[in-house]
């Protein structure tokens, strides 16, 4: 029985080696990751702990000492053994057999109060057998930007990974990306799954159907357990997970959110949102926004989402066909768009204030919005938070008053299709029952928060610790995200 299946260091004091580590991933056998060991880091400096997560893993935040983060995060007490998982991947179009946790690794498989399985990924861990020649550390800075993501994108309603906790590690670091010396981070992410389409692509290229056959049993034996004593579960997993990608992809475009690399190295099997790199907030609506300097060609841009995680998905059958049919397979993707659609429509008509809304011209409202956002400089997120602050009853009364109080919007006359979007707005109030305000107020409250996380604010948040190793106005925001304020 390996270290992984029982619980770890009893006598310790730790919670988190006393965790009940499972071996799900481990038992897979070492066709599918490497053993390897942590980087020995020369400080330790907690910068944070995410204790909203600890009562997941059946801890109490007041119980859990900075120290135990430390120990076992930081320092890698404790813990055997620590895998780096092997993937390819399609990274902008072009196949990559080099790939693989390159800088981190999976720390151990916890099962959290809910029953389900949650993974402990490194981030900035050290080296591995796929870093390539890279250091396999992360910038201060990187850990920073992760953090305020998972937080963010969580708040917002996607399904995203989180960030347990980050650490500072005392390490400078030379990145031709950004100022150099630059300080160094390691940071653990809090995830249902690091299985990638990349995992199951490599199996493909190495031309191993039977390593391919037993990862998809333990995927669906794992995350997709209602499926599980299903005849035809193969078929279902990949209908499944065609849903939760389309889904997830409608989340990141009524977030405004441009993740920026959507190689299928950073697709999760269970559709989740993770791994964030030079992803960015949109500031206006401008479909074409590229967040990663390096998209020469805005293949990730904003619009084109949607569109890269249906490809990604189709490019995922290749490894899928050797257990699951080819027909089962496109009858699966051919629903992908009905359920981008309807998860974007609902998201965005709860940021416009309904639930629920079944009225004939919803869908108008709609596009009038998208229409009025890609036409004005009107800010994204500024625009639904207006919308928020300046809710009133009033608005029923006749359309002049809709969103009158704001400053951000066009005085009546100065853009028609603003003044046909308030007319709709009211119509549609009015063919509500007035007893339907106080939820299409609290609705806008809460799906818009006055938080945006816009990369002058990321950079503002950076410049304080860089400058003056200021964390506050870090804390400061991350309460801000959490509380939705």
């Amino acid at each position: 029985m390996t270290l992984a299946q029982t619980p770890n260091n009893k006598n310790s004091s730790n919670p988190f080696l006393c965790l009940n580590y499972e071996s799900a991933f481990e038992s897979l056998g070492d066709d599918y990751y490497d053993e390897v060991a942590a980087e020995e880091f020369p400080e330790h400096i907690l910068r944070w702990r995410n204790d909203a997560l600890l009562p997941r893993l059946g801890l109490e935040p007041q119980v859990v000492k900075d120290e135990d983060f430390i120990t076992a995060f930081g320092k890698f007490e404790g813990r055997k053994p620590f895998l780096a998982m092997r993937y390819h991947g399609y990274q902008f179009g072009e196949y990559n057999s080099l790939l693989g946790d390159g800088r981190g690794f999976l720390y151990g498989q916890v099962r959290g109060t809910d029953e389900e399985l949650y993974d402990f990924g490194t981030k900035g861990s050290g080296r591995t057998p796929y870093s390539r020649g890279g250091d396999g550390l992360l910038t201060l800075k990187g850990g920073v930007r992760e953090v305020l993501a998972a937080e963010a994108l969580h708040h917002l309603g996607v399904r995203t990974s989180r960030c347990l906790t980050m650490i500072e590690t005392g390490l400078s670091l030379w990145r031709g990306d950004e100022p150099s010396p630059t300080r160094s981070s390691v940071m653990v992410r809090m995830s249902n799954s690091h299985i990638r389409f990349g995992t199951f692509e490599r199996l493909h290229y190495l031309q191993r159907p039977d390593l391919t056959q037993k990862l998809l049993d333990h995927v669906i034996k794992e995350y997709y357990q209602d499926l599980d004593a299903q005849e035809n579960k193969y078929a279902l997993f990949y209908a499944e997970l065609v849903k939760r990608i389309a889904e997830l992809a409608a989340q990141w475009m009524a977030a405004g959110f441009c993740h920026a690399v959507l190689n299928t190295d950073n697709m999760s099997i269970t559709g989740e949102s993770f791994d964030y790199g030079p992803y960015a907030f949109i500031p206006n609506y401008n479909p074409y926004f590229i967040a990663a300097y390096f998209d020469y060609y805005g293949r990730y841009c904003y619009i084109n989402q949607p569109t890269v995680c249906q490809l990604n998905l189709e490019m995922l059958q290749e490894p899928l066909k050797a257990i699951i049919e080819k027909d089962d397979l496109n009858f699966g993707l051919a629903n992908f768009n009905e359920y981008y659609q309807t998860e974007y429509t609902s998201l965005m008509l709860k940021k416009l204030g309904f639930v629920e809304l079944r009225h004939p011209q919803a869908k108008e409202l709609l596009n009038l919005t998208i229409e009025f956002l890609a036409n004005s400089k009107v800010g994204y997120h500024e625009f639904f938070y207006e919308m928020a602050r300046t809710f009133s009853a009033k608005w029923r009364d006749e359309p002049g008053f809709v969103m009158n109080s704001s400053d951000i919007v066009p005085v009546p006359g100065a853009s028609p299709i603003f003044d046909d979007w308030c007319i709709l707005y009211h119509k549609i109030l009015n063919d509500l029952d007035s007893d339907r305000l106080d939820t299409i107020a609290q609705t806008l409250a809460f799906y818009n928060p006055k938080t945006a996380l816009l990369r002058p604010v990321i950079e503002s948040i950076w410049e304080a610790i860089f400058q003056e190793d200021n964390w506050q106005p870090f804390y400061d925001l991350v309460k801000q995200i959490q509380s939705r304020q």
